[in-house]
């Protein structure tokens, strides 16, 4: 089980109470009371009913891509916020989480008030006198502790009430349609005025928010008997209820006769007060049931988005706790009281701006996820409800633009807030509990780049260090890999391998060797892959897994090993490079020095042969070596050792043209070797104080391994870190 489900109620909801009753109340909500008559009013029938279809165009998408991600994953408690960080991530989840539970839980406070702010209305259209303002913030914390005190109790209680306040939102809007169907009668307006709205996109935004409350529902998926089942069907019945009431509503407020359009623009409540019959009588128990709706739906949506955050380690886990009833009481309890908190804040028009932009976040996020979902093809991903992936993107763009629509400020600060969020949730390194989409999305652009690159013909102008680096004792040779990454410049691929010799019958601790290696490297700060193979013995496995390693056009093609101590097994190295060159692998030894600590000028010392076979490679490794951070002020020496003055005129020529060529910038020293001095002796006295030695590697004849390898041992005496070079692809000679 998961651990975002540390506990179910025994108490479960179906469709209807569960799903259906929460969102389609939230979407008939105030906006619908005191803004349509002003919609109208301003657009003009035509246009009012293009808004209302592309809102809830936009609306319908949304719901249709919550839908597909649910009905392909067991659904557990914290709506949204489940779906999103089992499909996303739970760093992206809990980015977007947080702020919806503030969300919510401000939306209590908000519909709070505006309840309040209704109830002191008609108090005052009845003839009362006027009344302090603490008399609002009274009622307003009074209604926030009753519905706190009803969801806490008993979240079917809570959904029971709304049955009746549904029933007197339908009243309402049937009080509406039988005042104008009774009285007079003309042709709606069909051009608009903008008498009291400066435009259409403006229109736009102040009404789409009455569209957004299908996910309410969403938000209640932990306490139903079948959330793949009750989510598609519940919010989609709600989203297509919600868009019929819309478009007839609009339509009996433009063919009424007894309001001009002007009348109708002016906003508030008045329009349906004046057509409806009865009157406040039928209309104000409707508005009071539609923000009574919402304060529910909020009150038992946002402590189950804690409670799943809790259950995640995103929030205490005391906040997961639920009651013998199966209720989250902590959590609702907690969300009450920062409702509550919030009637301090008095006017909450600029938050609830923030409030609305947020919940457009959750829609673009919750299309994403579709879209992603079904971009990377994943045999996961297999839900009962199709969506396009180009119609969820289109969802998400559309999101983001009324976002940007209804506030461009607001947008940039919730993008700014769940970016932070998203940041710092990285930073933790949370270990995941689920799959997510990333790895299939990952691996769906790693597939086709590997098929693009498949198709391209190999040239040394594509030639990239892919490093298979072989470290047997990972405490002691991350420096190895560290050079290797330094080498590789993020231009290639570095692998760090551990050979275990033993048998796979019976072979060593393979997921502690493993994790071993991973931990050295994540402490060191480098950025590798790491693979462990067992191997019945060192020199055959070596070249085994050398071969293997890689995938369609990306296989290793450079090997670097260490420089042990016993001539014998460097000897066993040598054979290993020397079969491998036969394959076009490529071959480094590096005897390490402490690099921890570079001079501010480091310097590297490239000893050229006077061929280019090897010469080519050091000095792209050196080229290389010196974008790094630690080596941007380092000096790379071109030196080579010649025996006669002819000799270092031709190859003073030599690397004056060469060097150029390169685009490489080095200097260049040509030493003339006296009579009686070995290469050895002009190598350690040149070289005894560069930080980096590069020199070229010859494979000895078989049989004769271990006596090069003491050769090459008295060679790297009294010099720092020194490595050999053996170009064996099949751009040698061409790398540069």
């Amino acid at each position: 089980m998961s651990q975002s489900e540390p506990l179910q109620p025994s108490r479960k909801f179906g469709t209807f109470l569960g799903v259906y009753t929460p969102s389609v109340l939230t979407i008939l909500g105030l906006i619908m009371y005191l803004r349509f008559g002003w919609v109208v009013g301003n657009l003009g029938i035509g246009l009012t009913v293009v808004v209302v279809l592309l809102a809830s165009g936009i609306t319908l998408v949304t719901a249709l891509s919550a839908s597909a991600v649910a009905t392909n994953m067991r659904v557990g408690a914290g709506g949204e916020y489940y779906l999103i960080s089992h499909s996303l991530g739970l760093e992206l989840g809990g980015a977007i989480g947080i702020p919806l539970f503030l969300c919510r839980t401000l939306s209590i406070t908000f519909y709070s008030y505006g309840f309040a702010e209704s109830m002191m209305l008609l108090w005052q259209q009845q003839g009362g006198a006027a009344l302090p303002g603490w008399v609002e913030q009274a009622l307003t914390a009074a209604l926030i502790l009753g519905i706190t005190a009803v969801a806490g109790r008993s979240a079917e209680l809570a959904l029971k009430l709304q049955v009746p306040i549904l029933a007197l939102v339908g009243l309402s809007v049937a009080a509406l349609a039988w005042g104008v169907l009774s009285g007079p009668l003309q042709e709606p307006v069909w051009t608009p005025s903008y008498s009291t709205a400066p435009g259409f996109w403006t229109v736009f935004a102040v009404f789409f928010p009455a569209v957004t409350g299908f996910a309410a529902g969403i938000a209640m998926s932990g306490d139903l008997r079948d959330p793949r089942r009750s989510i598609p069907r519940g919010v989609l019945w709600a989203v297509a209820t919600g868009a019929a009431v819309y478009l007839v509503v609009p339509l009996l407020l433009a063919v009424s006769g007894r309001l001009t359009p002007e009348q109708l623009a002016t906003p508030g409540v008045g329009a349906w007060t004046s057509l409806a019959v009865f009157g406040s009588l039928l209309i104000f128990p409707g508005i009071w049931g539609a923000i009574l709706s919402s304060a529910l739906g909020s009150v038992l949506g946002a402590p189950r988005v804690l409670q799943a955050l809790a259950s995640d380690g995103l929030a205490p886990r005391f906040l997961a706790r639920l009651s013998p009833s199966g209720q989250p009481t902590v959590a609702t309890w907690i969300s009450g009281a920062i409702a509550l908190a919030a009637v301090a804040l008095g006017g909450l028009d600029a938050v609830a701006v923030l409030v609305t932009v947020l919940f457009l976040t959750l829609y673009v996020t919750i299309n994403l996820a579709a879209g992603i979902e079904q971009l990377t093809r994943d045999p996961y991903y297999r839900p009962t409800i199709h969506v396009p992936w180009a119609v969820s993107m289109l969802g998400a763009a559309a999101a983001l633009g009324v976002m940007f629509l209804i506030s461009p400020l607001a947008c940039l600060a919730a993008a700014v807030l769940e970016l932070g969020l998203w940041l710092w949730l990285r930073k933790r390194s949370m270990a995941r509990r689920w799959g997510d989409v990333r790895a299939g999305l990952w691996l769906t652009v790693a597939r086709h780049a590997l098929m693009k690159l498949r198709r391209h013909v190999a040239d040394p102008r594509n030639w990239r260090p892919h490093i298979l680096v072989f470290v047997r004792h990972p405490s002691r040779q991350m420096g190895l890999v560290r050079l290797a990454s330094w080498f590789n410049q993020d231009r290639g691929v570095v692998t760090a391998c551990r050979l275990l010799e033993g048998e796979l019958e019976n072979p060593p601790d393979f997921a502690a060797a493993r994790r071993e290696l991973d931990e050295h490297m994540t402490s060191a700060g480098l950025v590798a892959f790491s693979e462990v193979n067992v191997v019945s013995e060192f020199e055959s496995g070596a070249v085994s897994v050398v071969q293997a390693n890689g995938i369609a056009g990306l296989h290793s093609n450079t090997v670097l090993f260490g420089f042990p101590r016993e001539p014998e097994r460097l000897a066993a190295q040598l054979r290993i490079l020397r079969a491998l060159e036969c394959v076009g692998k490529s071959g480094l030894l590096a005897r390490m020095h402490d690099l921890s600590e570079l001079g501010r000028k480091p310097r590297i010392d490239l000893w050229w042969g006077g061929l280019q076979n090897n010469g080519d490679m050091m000095l792209l490794f050196a080229y290389l070596l010196s974008l790094n951070p630690e080596w941007d002020e380092a000096r790379i020496v071109v030196r080579s050792i010649v025996r006669s003055q002819d000799e270092e005129a031709q190859m003073s020529q030599g690397l004056a043209g060469l060097i150029p060529e390169a685009r490489i910038r080095a200097e260049t020293e040509i030493v003339l070797r006296q009579p009686g001095e070995s290469i050895a002796d002009i190598i350690h006295r040149r070289s005894a104080d560069a930080d980096i030695v590069l020199l070229g590697l010859i494979y000895p004849e078989p049989g004769r391994e271990v006596a090069y390898a003491q050769r090459l041992l008295e060679l790297t005496r009294g010099l720092k870190t020194t490595i050999f070079v053996r170009n064996g692809s099949e751009f040698a000679g061409s790398l540069i």
